[in-house]
């Protein structure tokens, strides 16, 4: 299927003249540009419409059954996982540990950042 889409370039001035001709082509598919001074400023198109209709719901509720096994309680390693305790211990390096929470800059953090540059 080929569609082709039409775009107007209109000045303020025309469309506030003609903005039910507008209206009426941007129904058709078409796409109007208004613009001030000759530059881009708006644009004129369709809107998706309305559901008409609920949202169905889907297909898998006819054949999905919940196993028994889902309302078992998880084992003990997978909920200390949750929580951190089971968390393994990374070797430490030589730098320090970083912070989420610290802001920092391309260049390091921003105490150092500002110590670099002259004339603050």
């Amino acid at each position: 299927m080929v569609k082709n889409m039409t775009m107007f370039k209109v000045n303020i001035h025309e469309a506030k003249a003609r903005l039910s001709e507008f209206l009426e082509a941007v129904e058709r598919g078409e796409r109007v540009v208004i613009c001030k001074r000759n530059r881009p400023v708006a644009e004129l198109r369709a809107i998706a419409p309305a559901r008409a209709g609920g949202r169905p719901l889907g297909d898998a509720l006819s054949g999905f059954e919940v196993p028994p096994e889902f309302f078992e309680p998880l084992p003990d390693d997978l909920l200390d996982g949750f929580s951190g305790q089971s968390l393994p211990v990374a070797p430490r390096s030589g730098r320090r540990d970083v912070v989420a929470e610290q802001p920092t800059t391309p260049y390091g953090t921003r105490e150092a950042s500002r110590k670099r540059r002259p004339g603050r």
